[in-house]
């Protein structure tokens, strides 16, 4: 008896000691968070914890987002597969009147009335996709999910889709104000006294996640902000700071924004040191697509036509996985948002991924400073004109349904500035091929 409760009490020390192993995860989602609108790359903004961060951690200069459009990028994230695959190639419209006037006859398809091929897509990301949330619940993570979700209604919130909890979510794309009550229908945060800041009562949840968690098993935290996203009501405290140093008007209101959600990528990693898990956390950055306001040096951003362009399509990631990425470390690998989902599922079972059902590939070679194959990466939105990319190393070329075609070199002109499409011939009529290739197996015909 002596020998077999010494035996059960190994075995449970053992299986405690590789659970540990495991780290802990924390995805900080930003909307709407230009490449450039970062302190490290711009001194305009005040953002030393995203700045710190950077310093610790793999800064990815090139990350890019399958779909740059909100409710895409975030299935894509959870999913590691190309939206356009399941046909969500928009937002989803979470207004009554738009969904009424646009909506397919149905209602699990919406319409855009500038769309020059009228494409349907999804209001909800289908219960039958597979997230990181479920997928990580098999290497026994418990998932908490914090703030912004835009993948539908009630019935397919985060705890629908592998989270076990979930705080400040709603059916909403933005809300009505960033100061409380925040929504004037269907509130997440009914709670909140009036002249509370919504970044920061979602920081606060973070923070008491982290502090009060005490289950054995390793946890994934999904804080996905509404900041930077408009409407553009920065926290009064930054504004005034801001306009003491000349901006005015909405540029100071962002960068109010902007500033607001660096404190809470601080806050956050105050709170996982003082839980006394920092050095068995992995941070990780993101944003959901290209900022709204200028992106310079970069072209193009979240509306006027160009967001394929690099303004619009490329974003700020960085990963800080202590004893694994190297610190102060900058990649110029072309990556997506879309391989998260299988770095994700490496970092928490310890073993590469099958991925044959999905799109994305783990960044665990990069992150370990090894070599990543080379390959394409492919774009696809359904508002405009403009719909289709796909990138190889340096090379980029945009489609648009009107039969034009823009090739780019990044690496020498990342304002693309010169389009190459009468000059790099050969080139061009490879990637067209590799494109339309692509089209064939991965866009839905309807």
């Amino acid at each position: 008896m002596k020998n077999t409760l010494f035996l059960a009490a190994l075995f449970i020390s053992i299986f405690k000691g590789i659970a540990q192993e495991q780290p802990n995860i924390v995805l900080l989602f930003v909307d709407d968070y230009g490449w450039a609108d970062v302190g490290f790359r711009n001194p305009k903004f005040h953002t030393p914890n995203i700045d710190q961060l950077k310093k610790d951690g793999l800064n990815f200069n090139r990350a890019y987002i399958a779909t740059p459009t909100c409710s895409p990028s975030r299935a894509s994230l959870l999913t590691g597969k190309e939206p356009v695959r399941f046909q969500m190639v928009r937002h989803i419209i979470d207004s009554k009147e738009k969904a009424a006037k646009n909506n397919v006859p149905g209602g699990e398809f919406n319409l855009w009335p500038t769309d020059p091929v009228q494409m349907p897509s999804r209001n909800w990301l289908p219960l039958e996709e597979v997230t990181y949330a479920e997928r990580l619940k098999e290497f026994g993570y418990y998932n908490m999910f914090i703030g912004k979700w835009h993948l539908g209604s009630k019935k397919y919130h985060p705890v629908h889709q592998g989270f076990d909890a979930q705080y400040g979510t709603g059916d909403h794309g933005h809300p009505g104000n960033y100061y409380a009550p925040f929504f004037k229908k269907g509130n997440p945060l009914p709670d909140s006294p009036e002249g509370t800041y919504l970044t920061d009562v979602l920081t606060d949840g973070a923070e008491k996640f982290i502090g009060e968690y005490d289950k054995e098993q390793p946890f994934m935290l999904s804080l996905w902000y509404y900041n930077v996203h408009g409407p553009h009501i920065g926290r009064k405290d930054w504004v005034e700071r801001y306009k003491k140093e000349g901006l005015t008007g909405k540029d100071a209101e962002y960068a109010a924004m902007v500033s607001t959600m660096d404190e809470s990528v601080g806050r956050v990693r105050k709170a996982i040191e003082a839980k006394g898990i920092a050095d068995n956390t992995v941070i990780i950055l993101l944003s959901d697509q290209g900022g709204y306001f200028s992106n310079a040096p970069l072209s193009g951003g979240k509306t006027g036509g160009n967001t394929l362009g690099e303004g619009g399509a490329r974003v700020p990631f960085i990963v800080h996985y202590p004893g694994v990425t190297t610190p102060g470390i900058s990649c110029d690998v072309p990556v997506q948002s879309i391989d998260l989902f299988p770095t994700l599922v490496e970092i928490a079972s310890g073993k590469k991924p099958k991925t044959k059902d999905i799109q994305g590939k783990s960044l665990m070679p990069l992150l370990q400073g090894k070599k990543f194959k080379e390959r394409n990466l492919f774009f696809f939105r359904s508002y405009e004109d403009q719909y289709t990319a796909i990138m190889n190393g340096d090379w980029k070329m945009v489609k648009y349904h009107s039969g034009r075609h823009d090739l780019f070199n990044i690496r020498t002109d990342r304002s693309e500035s010169k389009n190459l499409i009468d000059i790099e011939v050969d080139r061009a009529k490879k990637m067209k091929k590799q494109l339309e290739k692509w089209e064939k197996e991965a866009v839905p015909e309807f």
